[in-house]
């Protein structure tokens, strides 16, 4: 028999189970695997300004680690998706909008044990307005 999986669905989540049909977090053993997390308020509200977005993102990441019983100490991995604003004719030209801005929040929740991080840019997420997604993956007691 293999190890069961848990579902983790935060308070102030649960739309996400119930409209979206998918799963915040999801625990199997002591392995959490994090959806991809954005700037949303719990009223599917996209949050206003960039830093405050980027800010929201993480808060949610919190929720789905502490209701999981982790913390940001436990994450070992981290990708995150940042929309760039404007096609790019020359791939040379392409940067990540607001990167230094977002380490600088990021550096807020991990303090140590830092993750490994792959940060990529993309045209577009899932909601207008959105800029950056965070995923997760947490070994709790790591």
């Amino acid at each position: 028999m293999g190890t069961k999986r848990e579902i983790i669905i935060p308070e102030g989540m649960e739309i996400l189970y119930e409209k979206y049909r998918y799963c915040p977090g999801i625990k199997v053993g002591d392995t959490l695997y994090i959806s991809g997390q954005v700037g949303r308020d719990e009223n599917m509200q996209v949050v206003e300004g960039t830093e405050a977005q980027f800010d929201q993102a993480f808060k949610n990441v919190e929720k789905v680690l502490s209701s999981a019983g982790a913390t940001f100490d436990d994450v070992v991995e981290m990708i995150t998706y940042h929309v760039v604003d404007t096609p790019i004719e020359n791939p040379q030209d392409l940067k990540i909008p607001h990167l230094l801005l977002f380490i600088q929040v990021k550096d807020r929740y991990f303090t140590k044990n830092f993750p490994t991080w792959t940060g990529m840019g993309i045209v577009a997420l899932s909601t207008p307005g959105l800029i950056v997604e965070i995923k997760c993956t947490a070994v709790l007691g790591s």
